[in-house]
């Protein structure tokens, strides 16, 4: 490896990016009530905002993974810096709705291109158990930075300091520049070339009936996940619960439950992983959608361990049973989850629009409309787990006598963890 290379601060420096990322997450979510207040936006348009940071997120990671290659993690990371500074700024001065659709757009693919450049440089930077030890060290940087960028916006927002909107989106300016300033002037490693598999072997692996049953689930496990954690802020704040409070700790929570994964996934099985997170996030959404006051942590904990698993292990679960689609079935696989979200995001705005008018209709205004409306929201969205709890119960019976393929970890290390 090129002595030159500064594995350190190029680290520190990728850390920093995936921080951004997350930033991006929590603090949006954090001013969405805000931003529909004072841009007078429907609870619809609020979810195709949402949208656009899942679409670009997957279109920029699925490319950046095609390219990575071919120009190397520098120049990824160049667009990346690029699109969130735009990204950011566009947000602050945005005066309407079309301006904030493009905005989250260029964040999301500075997200993606984040993940496409950083997991495969740890990669190439390390070796063995090195290499797994700091890419996990590194994923950690996403539920974790969703802990503080939820306790940041809880602090400078309405129940605290009162800050603008904007002064929070500023907030994610400063991991943004310090990753920037990392990065700047170092020697990349050198990019390590991609497994033999061919692409037509990959494709055929692809279009079997299990890949396809487990491409379907992943729609679902996403949404599952990341539908709720988009909306309980606007659905939860009318609660008497804190929403920000609520999503520190259900990424928190992820975070732990994350890094000491390893003897829960080998002793249940990832079918059974998976069967019990769809039970618990179940349980979860339906508490979020019956229960108000500090009863919502008591919801949050359960979803939590729900979605704690979902992503890594449908990602593994891929590599492990079927191994010949190779890098490209688990990236398309974390590309669709991706997808999937960006395309419920308006949908479930659609909803709560829809549950205001009725509870409107039925007599119900200020908090009490509000909450009822979010309430009956997130009620249907329990539909999402109980159909992964039918599909993951058929998934253990057909998977119990079947041979486990080796795995290459690396292979999954370098896969988004989200």
């Amino acid at each position: 490896m090129n002595q030159a290379v500064n594995q350190s601060r190029l680290f520190y420096a990728s850390c920093f990016a995936l921080i951004t990322t997350a930033f991006s997450f929590s603090i949006r979510a954090g001013i969405l009530a805000q931003l529909g207040t004072e841009l007078s936006l429907s609870a619809e348009q609020l979810g195709f905002i949402n949208s656009m940071w899942f679409l670009g997120f997957p279109i920029s990671m699925i490319v950046g993974g095609l390219v990575y290659y071919t120009v190397g993690p520098k120049t990824i990371m160049q667009i990346a810096f690029v699109c969130h500074l735009l990204g950011i700024l566009l947000t602050i001065y945005a005066q309407g709705y079309t301006t904030l659709l493009i905005s989250t757009f260029l964040i999301g693919i500075g997200n993606g291109c984040t993940e496409a450049a950083c997991n495969p440089m740890i990669a190439d930077m390390y070796s063995g158990v090195t290499m797994n030890k700091m890419l996990n060290r590194f994923h950690m940087w996403f539920p974790g930075g969703i802990v503080v960028g939820s306790l940041i916006s809880l602090f400078m927002g309405p129940e605290n300091l009162n800050l603008p909107w904007q002064a929070q989106i500023w907030v994610i300016m400063i991991p943004t520049l310090i990753y920037a300033f990392l990065f700047f002037g170092q020697t990349f490693p050198t990019a390590k070339v991609a497994g033999s598999t061919s692409l037509a072997s990959n494709f055929q692996a692809m279009l079997t009936p299990l890949y396809i049953f487990m491409f379907c689930c992943m729609a679902l496990t996403a949404i599952s996940e990341f539908g709720p954690q988009q909306w309980v802020g606007l659905i939860m704040s009318k609660s008497g619960a804190s929403p920000l409070l609520i999503l520190a700790l259900v990424t928190g929570l992820m975070a732990v439950g994350r890094y000491f994964g390893g003897p829960i996934i080998h002793k249940l099985d990832q079918t059974g992983v998976l069967l019990g997170g769809a039970v618990f996030a179940a349980i979860g959404v339906y508490l979020f959608s019956s229960v108000t006051g500090p009863m919502a942590y008591v919801a949050a904990v359960f979803f939590a361990i729900g979605v704690c698993y979902f992503w890594p292990t449908m990602i593994g679960f891929v590599a492990e049973r079927i191994p010949a689609s190779g890098a490209l079935g688990m990236s398309v696989m974390g590309g669709v989850g991706m997808f999937s979200t960006s395309i419920f995001q308006p949908i479930i705005g659609g909803w709560i629009d829809a549950e205001r008018a009725v509870q409107s209709a039925a007599g119900q205004t200020g908090d009490a409309l509000e909450l009822a409306a979010g309430q009956a929201t997130l009620a249907k969205m329990t539909t999402f787990p109980i159909i992964l709890i039918v599909a993951f119960t058929a998934l253990w019976f057909f998977m119990r006598n079947r041979k486990v393929t080796h795995v290459d970890e690396s292979a999954v290390a370098q896969q988004p963890q989200l």
